[in-house]
């Protein structure tokens, strides 16, 4: 920062000023070139760096063939986003780097070159404004600099600025990597050839040049206003500098606190027209620190976005596990354990170690190249594309906050699509929180040598095991290194979201009350298939089929689906979540917890906390979801009977669907498909999911033979956005006219079910509005017809906006079948006989059969943690209550309260259905949750 004399200086009146504005100005030109030369400055007489361009044919000449002489062995790859320059005349734009090199100029005038951008070795001659550099690049650093010296050509640039006010000058900052590895390799060949944390010698750049030519990456970031900069710099010590003072001395309030660009020029550079009364410092120190704290704030905003492409820079792997047996807090848990289970110290420091072993990571740079060409590979081979939403809110927060990416999980492609994605785009991969059951022979390795840290997928009761798994998140934590973890635990089988699993959240908030590093933000990342490689399996899991376990048997299976097309990728990074607003909202204090503990709980207001933040997650995990081809497809037509439409109107309906998507949102994040209706069609006839059916009165859609499980995986994926939309047409479809008062009466009430379903993200303080918002839309798409008395009424029966109301309605029934048959079950068999568990497997039961006997074997009714989720959402709102030691459920009449309003959506037939189905005698429930047992059990015993 500025110290305190010079923010006085800056302070002071401009009552001093002489009336001559002319000879002021000349005196001011005078003084700030003499002010220059006071200042330590590096030579640039570099002869590249100093030769004008724009008049000397000879290096004009030596500049072309240096680039193509470049441009033969170094191909560069560009990250993240081009900078958008206004085509502004009058603005000066000057390339910022950090340290000198002669390659790195030339391999910034080629990609200048090649982006349109303004040239890197041109020179910038503005004599209006006292300039006549030559070349538009910076150095922060360079080789022959002592500490003590500063940039010539920023000094020039910022006394100019401060000289002229109507001079513009751009600063875009540049960062160059001849390679990404983060860590420090043990190999001098690696070392030479490997962008780290050495700053470049001669010889490295040789190299770089001859051997990573083929892996450099260069980033243009956001550009900046140099005299923006000098404005904040200058503005935030002089409110320093009066805060400073006494309270007698204070400044009026009336006084201005900015300060003209003439009358910042006049502070800074012309000491010879101020009195000695006023003239607090001499001119060349007041230049000095002004620029010396520019140039720091650059090379610090260069080494954010560096650390963030980067990673943090690393020990190798075994002396991080020694780092961490012998962490105080994990030799507290060493004596903890032998004291606890009567071993010594040195055997519970082995099984530490042991455990270490087990889930840290192995980082290697050269496995992350060749997984970044394999995987270059695989997607061209098995996706048409991979689209990307929203990424450059993550890169904004990258340099300042630890980022903690969550996203959903649907494959266990989402390891490495995401790490793929975040590599590419030029920030540094996440470290990947992975089950142990991927840590087999072969892949195993390979994962641990690129993203993956493996952790047991149960641990609880061992104290060890989780007091390691503890520091070692504390641990990359606090070296700002990115994480990643899937909040669900697992994959989901069904397309839906699955309730979050809060240990690793729990584990991420317990580091950061142990010590504050960077701030931690949350990343809600949606991860959405157009056809997805376990599609078959999830489906037999779902119904019952033992799960597959991981094996290279299995991955050489999986080899076999590659010449398959899986249509696009979509991936789509949420509102972030920061950890602080959670912290401020309950009332966490930071850095509450021991720094060298492990074991210390959390108390009710955290884990409070805790709970919230993993249901907001999922929330904006949802919030970001993308309405792609085939889920809008497959939501179409398994709405419609027999999942068939004639093709005209399976258009009409696509487009209904995304007409009322895009007027009324989901949420700011949501995505809605562009593609026109018909391609929709001929897209999901490519990919084999539907069929067309040629006929002589029009052709039919048809879901193809067996792919209708399938699609109610991709129909899943964004039921939430139409969800309350099909609720309103169910209610409106079925009753023909319904007043809006009993509307909203209904939606209340079951509301909560279909929120604690489907993670929607709206409060019930404002659920009314949104009601009124998606009633609007649906009268605007001429589906509902508002009449009088606020009633409102279904279309003419005759008429095709009726069908596609009905079309609409269907998607909620199923949600709604499995509520009315969960509450039958429950008053069938009173209240206080069943336990929590057997409520969740009967019904489970009882759904996979009506599912096989009912509803075309969709297997929406086989999803154990649906019928886990409307039981958690009756205790949570207390219409059950729950026994906590036995877990015992009681309830009274309020049950059939919910159940009653079934009859204004399901059919009397339906309901008939469901209620027999529900209907179990004593002998069936005790034979029913026997066999559930013993499943149980022989699924327990050969897990361990």
């Amino acid at each position: 920062m500025i110290p305190r004399f010079l923010k006085k200086r800056f302070s002071r009146s401009s009552s001093a000023k002489t009336s001559d504005n002319s000879a002021a100005s000349e005196a001011h030109h005078q003084n700030t070139q003499e002010a220059n030369k006071n200042i330590d400055v590096y030579d640039d007489n570099d002869k590249l760096a100093n030769t004008s361009y724009s008049k000397t044919p000879i290096s004009q000449i030596y500049r072309k063939l240096s680039g193509k002489a470049l441009g033969i062995t170094v191909k560069p790859k560009l990250l993240g986003e081009l900078p958008k320059l206004a085509n502004d005349e009058q603005t000066l734009t000057f390339y910022v780097l950090q340290d000198y090199s002669r390659s790195n100029s030339i391999l910034i005038d080629l990609q200048t070159q090649e982006h349109q951008l303004p040239p890197a070795l041109v020179g910038v001659k503005d004599l209006a404004h006292d300039l006549d550099e030559n070349a538009a690049i910076i150095f922060l650093n360079h080789p022959k600099a002592t500490d003590d010296q500063l940039s010539p050509r920023l000094a020039r640039l910022v006394a100019a600025t401060l000289q002229h006010p109507d001079l513009n000058i751009r600063l875009v900052p540049v960062s160059i990597l001849w390679g990404r590895a983060p860590e420090k390799e043990d190999s001098l060949f690696k070392l030479l050839m490997t962008d780290n944390w050495e700053d470049p010698s001669i010889t490295k750049q040789l190299f770089n040049i001859g051997v990573m030519g083929r892996d450099t990456f260069v980033q243009f970031h956001t550009p900046q206003n140099l005299r923006t900069i000098v404005y904040n710099h200058l503005n935030d010590d002089l409110e320093g500098a009066d805060d400073s003072k006494p309270s007698h001395q204070q400044q009026a309030p009336s006084d201005p606190i900015l300060l003209s660009s003439s009358e910042i020029g006049s502070l800074v550079t012309s000491s010879s027209t101020t009195n000695a009364n006023t003239a607090l410092v001499p001119i060349a120190d007041a230049n000095r620190e002004l620029l010396r704290n520019l140039q720091y704030q650059l090379d610090l905003y260069l080494d954010k976005q560096r650390a963030s492409m980067l990673g943090p820079d690393l020990s190798d792997r075994r002396n991080l596990v020694d780092k961490l047996i012998y962490s105080p807090a994990i030799k507290h848990a060493i004596e903890k354990e032998a004291s606890d289970t009567g071993v010594s110290e040195h055997e519970a420091r082995d099984v530490a170690r042991g455990y270490a072993n087990e889930m840290v990571n192995n980082y290697s740079y050269s496995i992350i190249r060749v997984f970044e060409r394999f995987l270059t590979w695989l997607w061209t081979q098995l996706y048409d594309g991979v689209e990307v939403h929203h990424f450059e809110r993550v890169r904004e927060l990258a340099t300042d906050h630890e980022i903690i990416y969550v996203p959903c999980h649907r494959s266990h492609v989402d390891y490495l699509l995401l790490s793929y994605v975040i590599y590419k785009r030029g920030l540094s991969i996440p470290y990947v929180a992975a089950g142990d059951n991927l840590d087999v022979p072969v892949l195993g390795p390979l994962l641990r040598g690129a993203v993956a840290f493996y952790i047991r997928r149960s641990f609880r009761g061992n104290a060890l095991y989780t007091a390691v798994l503890r520091e070692y998140m504390h641990t990359l934590i606090s070296r700002s290194t990115p994480i990643e973890y899937f909040i669900e635990g697992g994959r989901s089988r069904s397309g839906r979201l699955l309730p979050p699993k809060m240990g690793m959240l729990a584990m991420t908030v317990h580091s950061q009350l142990r010590k504050t590093n960077k701030p931690v933000v949350f990343i809600p990342t949606y991860i959405g298939y157009e056809r997805i490689m376990e599609g078959g399996t999830y489906i037999g899991e779902l119904k019952g089929k033992p799960k597959e376990s991981e094996s290279v048997v299995g991955l050489l299976k999986a080899t076999k689906k590659i010449e398959r097309i899986f249509g696009n990728v979509h991936l789509s990074f949420g509102t972030p979540l920061h950890l602080s607003d959670f912290m401020q909202k309950f009332e966490v204090a930071a850095d509450s917890l021991p720094k060298d503990r492990t074991d210390t709980p959390l108390d009710k207001k955290t884990n409070a906390m805790v709970d919230n933040i993993g249901v907001k997650i999922m929330q904006h995990i949802n919030k970001a979801a993308v309405v792609n081809p085939i889920s809008l497809l497959s939501l179409v037509l398994l709405s419609a009977p027999k999942a068939a439409l004639d093709e005209v109107i399976c258009r009409e309906q696509i487009a209904l669907y995304q007409g009322i998507a895009r007027y009324l949102p989901y949420a700011d994040d949501t995505v809605v498909t562009d593609m026109n209706p018909q391609d929709i069609i001929d897209y999901g006839i490519k990919l084999k999911l539907i069929e067309r059916i040629p006929h002589i009165l029009g052709d039919i859609i048809q879901v193809a033979g067996k792919q209708a499980a399938l699609l109610s995986y991709f129909r899943n994926n964004i039921l939430h956005v139409f969800i309350l939309l099909s609720f309103l047409a169910a209610l409106v479809a079925r009753n023909g006219r319904i007043e809006r008062s009993r509307l909203d009466n209904i939606v209340s009430q079951l509301y909560p079910f279909l929120q604690g379903e489907l993670f929607l993200y709206y409060s019930a303080q404002s659920l009314q509005a949104v009601l009124n918002q998606k009633i609007d839309n649906l009268i605007e798409h001429g589906l509902i017809v508002e009449l009088e008395d606020g009633v409102l009424s279904a279309p003419e029966t005759n008429s095709s906006r009726y069908q596609q109301l009905q079309v609409l309605a269907t998607p909620v029934e199923q949600s709604l079948e499995r509520y009315f048959m969960t509450l039958a079950l429950l008053a069938q068999q009173g209240s206080g006989n069943l336990t929590e568990s057997e409520v969740v497997d009967l019904c489970h039961l009882l759904g996979q059969r009506l599912s096989v006997l009912y509803a075309d074997d969709i297997p929406d009714f086989f999803d154990r943690s649906l019928f886990t989720s409307f039981v958690n959402a009756l205790i949570r709102l207390d219409y059950v209550q729950k026994d906590e030691e036995t877990g015992v459920l009681s309830f009274d009449q309020r049950i059939n309260n919910i159940a009653h309003h079934a009859k204004y959506i399901l059919t009397p037939d339906m309901m008939q259905i469901l209620q027999q189905v529900a209907s179990l005698d004593e002998k069936e429930i005790t034979h029913a949750i026997t066999e559930i047992s013993n499943k149980k059990q022989r699924k327990f015993g050969r897990k361990r």
